[in-house]
């Protein structure tokens, strides 16, 4: 993409990417999020993970003719597909490449000094699943990639061949929650001795021998965690989460939303905590009352909302889907 912001509002071409596969992938929670988003009223939306557009075409199409939104995403092909997907909305849509960690930097170009909602999916899509080129899934034969942004240099092979035992045990523990971590540290470099490590089937394997057959034969896919790790290594996941949370509910305009879907235990404990330090009072000293706190945000899912069983059956991937949404409140009447 030549110049990747603008302060005009227009439709705008990912760097001419076509992709040849179509990037089919079903949005989770789509009502729920409508809904939470609805009271915001129209204005600037931003979805900071366009993906190929499910969320964003929805956004648009229930909060009426008055809505913009600025989709924002690391993955060409992702913008590519939410080019196409969103053309009809014309100039009302703005597709920006880029991560979510840098919003505030992004509003700041597009010269916005406020949002109504900011929306973030927080999954790997479908296609990035499926394609196995990517290298993302434990059930495809792929070369060790897992970069959301091709151009970025760190991939999955470089972890897997280069960095130390006491290192990979301690993401794989840390980024997978994976109890044998230590266990599959040390067979990944046993194994790497030999010769490096490739592939995606060679890296399950190796993950699979390591952990103890009783262990293997429940549950998911026994490499499941480990590969969740070093996609989160690869990508800085967790960092950059930690930049969108601290971030984006500044950019809040008063009744704004800011809301956030995650797939795992890690994330969304950052987004419930993060949430409740900027949506609960602050605590009182010791054996006062506590005083509401003017923290100007309110949580407006107290309870995290899941996909309804319906949702699950019919779409597996959204069963560890997780919602939660942050309010600015409006300012109050004189």
């Amino acid at each position: 993409m030549e110049g990747p912001y603008s302060a005009r509002f227009c439709r705008i071409p990912t760097g001419g990417l076509r992709v040849s596969r179509k990037f089919g992938h079903q949005p989770v929670l789509v009502g729920e999020v409508v809904d939470l988003l609805r009271p915001a009223g129209g204005g600037l939306v931003v979805d900071a993970t366009v993906g190929g557009g499910g969320h964003a075409r929805a956004i648009l199409d229930a909060l009426g003719g008055t809505t913009r939104l600025i989709g924002i995403d690391k993955d060409e092909a992702a913008l590519s597909a939410a080019g196409e997907s969103l053309s009809e909305y014309g100039s009302r849509v703005a597709l920006r490449r880029g991560d979510f960690r840098t919003l505030a930097d992004l509003a700041e170009r597009e010269e916005v000094a406020s949002v109504q909602a900011v929306l973030a999916d927080l999954g790997v899509s479908s296609p990035q699943l499926d394609w196995a080129d990517r290298g993302f899934s434990v059930h495809q034969d792929a070369p060790l990639d897992m970069r959301m942004d091709r151009t970025a240099p760190l991939t999955a092979a470089a972890v897997v061949n280069d960095y130390d035992e006491e290192a990979l045990a301690r993401l794989i523990a840390r980024y997978g929650e994976e109890r044998f971590a230590r266990r599959i540290a040390a067979a990944i470099v046993a194994a790497r001795v030999r010769a490096p490590i490739r592939t995606t089937t060679e890296l399950a394997a190796i993950v699979t021998a390591a952990i103890p057959a009783a262990t293997r034969r429940s549950g998911r896919h026994p490499a499941r965690r480990t590969f969740q790790a070093l996609r989160i290594e690869v990508n800085d996941e967790l960092g950059a989460l930690a930049d969108l949370l601290a971030g984006a509910p500044d950019l809040l305009a008063p009744g704004g939303v800011f809301a956030v879907i995650s797939y795992h235990s890690l994330e969304d404990r950052m987004v419930k905590r993060a949430f409740r330090a900027r949506g609960l009072p602050a605590p009182a000293p010791h054996g006062m009352p506590v005083a509401p706190g003017p923290t100007g945000f309110e949580i407006l899912t107290p309870k995290v909302i899941r996909p309804s069983a319906a949702e699950q059956a019919a779409n597996p991937r959204s069963q560890s889907a997780r919602l939660r949404a942050l309010g600015r409140r409006r300012a109050a009447a004189a």
